[in-house]
């Protein structure tokens, strides 16, 4: 079982995470949750430095890949 990384746009979700442009997923859950962490706490250092205006962590979601 696969999962990937999902971001919300408007009112759908996607996979965006890209690996030579194919979609990239992970071989089991708690890869992509440490991903997803690593990621947010990125946005949480460039808003509190100032590089970004803001963001929501509920914009992301770990999914089974079909």
């Amino acid at each position: 079982m696969n999962y990937e990384v999902q971001t919300r746009f408007v009112n759908d979700w996607e996979n965006v995470w890209t690996d030579d442009g194919k979609p990239h997923v992970f071989p089991t859950y708690a890869e992509a949750a440490a991903e997803l962490a690593d990621f947010l706490e990125a946005l949480r250092h460039a808003t509190d430095g100032g590089n970004l205006s803001d963001f929501n962590p509920n914009d992301y979601r770990i999914r089974k890949t079909p």
